[in-house]
């Protein structure tokens, strides 16, 4: 299973290389992370998602705790059961004939990427959407011949409007509190100490 964590630092030239050192001295399983300007001046997010090792050891719990303990981390939160938004971003480079070049422009509409580039032979399209989608457009796109393929990490924020589905399906038992303070209940499910 996946976890992501969302973390808040001070830019600094050693930042990331300290959050790097820890992921590889713990050996923790890493599908992607992804470092930006966020919306304080000086201050960058990770998104890092990491994979739990089968062994049942909590991975999402440790690397928090781990990078909690780093001097220029303001913020750490894992966040993989909060209601997110979540999104990657995809280029790929097709090899295509006419024909294929119609038939990739309905996908367009189908799966609402742009086509960013394109010759007489080739056709570059820009997706943006969640994991799931972009594993469908991938499945569907195998038939074609793809010269390039270059995938972002992921982003996440949480979403303030309510619960996403992905929460009630692991938590069922969990009721939706209306009222201003709803986000901090749902966050109170994870302050827990294991």
């Amino acid at each position: 299973m996946e976890r992501t964590i969302s973390v808040l630092i001070e830019k600094d030239t050693g930042g990331l290389a300290r959050i790097i050192s820890i992921l590889t001295r713990r050996r923790f399983h890493l599908k992607s992370i992804t470092m930006s300007s966020c919306e304080r001046k000086g201050y960058e997010r990770l998104t890092i998602v990491l994979i739990n090792q089968s062994d049942g050891v909590d991975s999402g719990m440790q690397l928090t705790k781990q990078i909690r303990k780093l001097i220029n981390v303001v913020n750490v939160k894992d966040i993989t059961y909060l209601p997110l938004v979540e999104r990657e971003l995809v280029l790929i480079k097709l090899q295509v004939s006419l024909i294929e070049r119609a038939e990739i422009s309905n996908l367009a509409q189908i799966f609402r990427f742009k086509i960013t580039d394109i010759t007489d032979s080739t056709i570059i399209l820009e997706v943006t959407a969640d994991q799931g989608k972009i594993a469908a457009l991938q499945k569907i796109l195998e038939k074609y011949n793809i010269l390039e393929l270059s995938r972002s990490g992921r982003i996440a924020l949480i979403r303030e409007s309510g619960v996403s589905t992905s929460s009630l399906k692991e938590y069922p038992e969990f009721e939706l509190l209306t009222g201003q303070n709803y986000l901090n209940n749902i966050e109170d499910l994870f302050k827990k100490n294991y």
